[in-house]
């Protein structure tokens, strides 16, 4: 299976909106047991997660995976730092590639596959303000033009 294909459970589509997406790369989440049960009830939100790179490995930060409703006293902080499951290469890329001006790491979607959970993370770079605005003025033109295709 291609990477980012899978049984979607989340998705930042914000990052779109916010920024240029350079490359992705598909990596697995360390995850507790009462974790992994929220996650497979798509009770997880992408908004403002961020992955970093420190000694050498990559983590997950600012992802909120919610308390599992049946959990016991061992519940999960929602919030905490998740450890990215990446090769040597991959991590050495994204080293290299941070190392640039602007240019960050990005959660775009959660999925499983073949039953275990996957983040796609993206390589991306901020837009600027009117970078924006014509990225909105390119997508209400094709709406328009399939809108004019659509009555004919």
């Amino acid at each position: 299976m291609p990477k980012g294909e899978g049984k979607v459970l989340a998705q930042n589509r914000k990052a779109s909106h916010d920024y240029i997406i350079l490359d992705t790369i598909e990596a697995g989440m360390v995850l507790t047991g009462t974790e992994i049960k929220s996650v497979r009830k798509a009770k997880i939100n992408l908004k403002d997660g961020y992955a970093s790179i420190r000694n050498g490995e990559v983590f997950l930060q600012n992802v909120h995976i919610s308390p599992f409703e049946q959990g016991n006293i061992f519940n999960h902080d929602p919030l905490r730092t998740r450890k990215l499951l990446l090769h040597k290469n991959q991590i050495k890329y994204l080293i290299e590639e941070t190392k640039t001006t602007g240019v960050t790491l990005v959660p775009l979607k959660v999925y499983l596959k073949n039953g275990v959970a996957k983040v796609l993370i993206g390589l991306a770079k901020g837009k600027k303000s009117y970078d924006k605005r014509d990225a909105l003025k390119q997508k209400d033109m094709k709406r328009e033009i399939d809108r004019a295709l659509k009555e004919r």
